[in-house]
């Protein structure tokens, strides 16, 4: 008999050959999803989300500033994805880690290659005054699959925006801004991220636990938005993809993308008013 702690590999093979896992989920089964949004009401916008014991806060804080130089009629989206020491035992105090920084430039491609929200869309006079979107994804608990759980809820969290209206005064030139007239965020695209772990170089399963993630010889992330367009495909490195293997990692976040986006629609429709 080969204990969990002494060999978790082998713990781990006597389930796959069984497809199923320790925690009893077959392999294509995702843990329970879970999304409340406006629960940080300092925040312009918020998110928690939960994947299983994985939780994810997101809160999104808009400030006006001039547009860059060379970008006049575009506002800014900054992203930033932290990993605190209370979330796990592998992650310290202190500046962001290596898995903090690939998360943060992750998520900062997705929203680029996506076109989630259009920078020109933040732009609020030309040369002048734009939105800036702070994205602070903070993981509370940490146990594997820190991107899905980060891309839902910054999705969620930009869903849940509203930003008041702004107005340049033509005889002052200052901005004025009106908090009784709110408008809820342009989002043009919904991107959603599925990701699985790969034993032994061969076989998928899907939603990994952070244990899991440790077995794995790879991991591939594949994110789509609601007309099943492939916005990105994130694997650092591990064990090679066949291309039927990939096609059919693509066609599951599909499916996963349908669920995701049913559970955002719910829960925004149970807090706007009637």
């Amino acid at each position: 008999i080969c204990s969990r702690t002494v060999e978790p590999l082998e713990y781990y093979r006597r389930f796959l050959k069984e497809n199923c896992r320790p925690d009893g989920r077959e392999l294509g089964e995702f843990r329970t999803t879970t999304v409340n949004i406006g629960s940080i009401t300092t925040a312009d916008g918020s998110a928690l989300v939960k994947l299983g014991n994985t939780t994810v806060i997101c809160g999104v804080k808009a400030e006006l500033a001039p547009p860059a130089v060379d970008s006049a009629n575009k506002g800014y989206i900054v992203p930033n994805v932290e990993l605190p020491s209370l979330c796990a035992e592998r992650f310290r105090s202190g500046p962001p880690g290596e898995e903090a920084q690939a998360a943060s430039q992750f998520i900062a491609d997705v929203i680029e290659n996506s076109q989630m929200i259009v920078k020109e869309d933040l732009c609020i006079a030309n040369g002048k005054l734009a939105w800036v979107l702070y994205c602070d994804i903070i993981c509370l608990d940490y146990d594997g699959n820190l991107l899905d759980a980060s891309v839902f809820a910054l999705l969620a969290a930009l869903k849940n925006v509203q930003l008041p209206l702004v107005t340049i005064n033509e005889e002052t030139g200052l901005s004025e801004v009106n908090l009784k007239q709110k408008n809820p965020l342009i989002i043009r695209k919904h991107p959603v991220a599925t990701s699985f772990a790969i034993f032994d170089d061969t076989l998928l399963i899907v939603d990994p636990t952070a244990e899991e993630e440790d077995l794995a010889t790879g991991t591939v992330t594949i994110v789509t938005d609601e007309e099943g367009r492939l916005c990105s495909v994130h694997k650092p490195g591990g064990s090679p993809l066949t291309g039927a293997k990939l096609q059919d990692c693509i066609t599951r976040a599909i499916t996963r993308h349908k669920e995701v986006k049913k559970l955002i629609d719910k829960v925004i429709k149970s807090i706007t008013p009637k």
